[in-house]
């Protein structure tokens, strides 16, 4: 029996490798699960951190096409889960009829969603420079919902510094509006689609996911929003990572998205 695909996409500060955990879970469930990193990035945390200039220049264009090579790699289209810009890219390529359903885990709002990401870190100066998150940054922006012992763990296991031109395209994005991904949302025949927020969430705001959700509501195809109290944007790696996960097995059930089905049924 054909093993259903699942492509892990990660998101901004975060290595591949913090997929590991959402990996054996959905393979013990059947499903053929990958986490192909991005262009360029090393194999571990510690090599990103020490030389991260493997995917200097990488912008949202650059990333969103390595993603759609990729889902168009396996016989049948792929389910994609997409975290922050993951998620983002997760929901352009649904639109774009290359996958057979997405779920958007505290995703990036496309295109020309009005509203700030209220707290992205400054572009660095110097170009070609990484951008890099502290700490302090990653406890106040990305694990505000755990405690800090937690915090400083999550902080040492899972993050890298990101590529300048890709924080730059976000950046841009969330202070003039400007298209930055434009993601179909009236895609009628397309698979279906679950958004996740978490309600404390300061990087991808609750309240962003909601409105993206709305702008599904033009669309005949299915949208379904899942919003998790007390939980930041850190949702997908913290101690409650297997709730969410849970949630989302869940919903692939529930739409005939089984680990061993074949085509689509939705």
């Amino acid at each position: 029996m054909r093993r259903t695909p699942v492509v892990l996409l990660h998101g901004a500060w975060l290595h591949a490798s913090s997929w590991q955990g959402w990996t054996r879970c959905l393979t013990s469930r059947g499903y053929a699960v990958s986490a192909p990193g991005w262009p360029g990035e090393p194999d571990t945390v510690a090599a990103t951190r020490a030389d991260p200039s493997g995917w200097r220049g990488l912008g949202l264009a650059a990333l969103t096409a390595h993603y759609a090579r990729v889902a168009r790699s396996f016989d049948t289209p792929p389910v994609l889960i997409g975290h922050c810009v993951g998620g983002l890219i997760a929901q352009y390529l649904l639109g774009a009829n290359l996958a057979r359903a997405a779920v958007a885990l505290a995703p990036l709002p496309p295109g020309d969603l009005t509203g700030p990401i209220v707290a992205w870190p400054a572009v660095p100066e110097s170009p070609g420079e990484p951008a890099r998150l502290s700490l302090r940054g990653f406890r106040e922006i990305f694990a505000n919902a755990v405690e800090a012992g937690e915090a400083t763990a999550l902080f040492g296991r899972h993050v890298v510094p990101m590529p300048q031109r890709l924080l730059g395209d976000i950046a841009a994005r969330s202070e003039s509006g400007r298209p930055g991904l434009p993601v179909d949302t009236g895609n009628r025949d397309r698979g279906p689609l679950l958004l996740v927020s978490g309600q404390e969430d300061r990087l991808a705001p609750d309240s962003m996911t909601r409105a993206m959700y709305k702008r599904y509501g033009d669309s005949v195809a299915v949208s379904e929003l899942a919003q998790f109290a007390d939980r930041g944007h850190s949702l997908v790696i913290d101690s409650g990572w297997h709730a969410i996960a849970d949630h989302v097995l869940g919903w692939l059930t529930d739409h005939g998205i089984r680990a061993g089905s074949g085509g689509a049924q939705f």
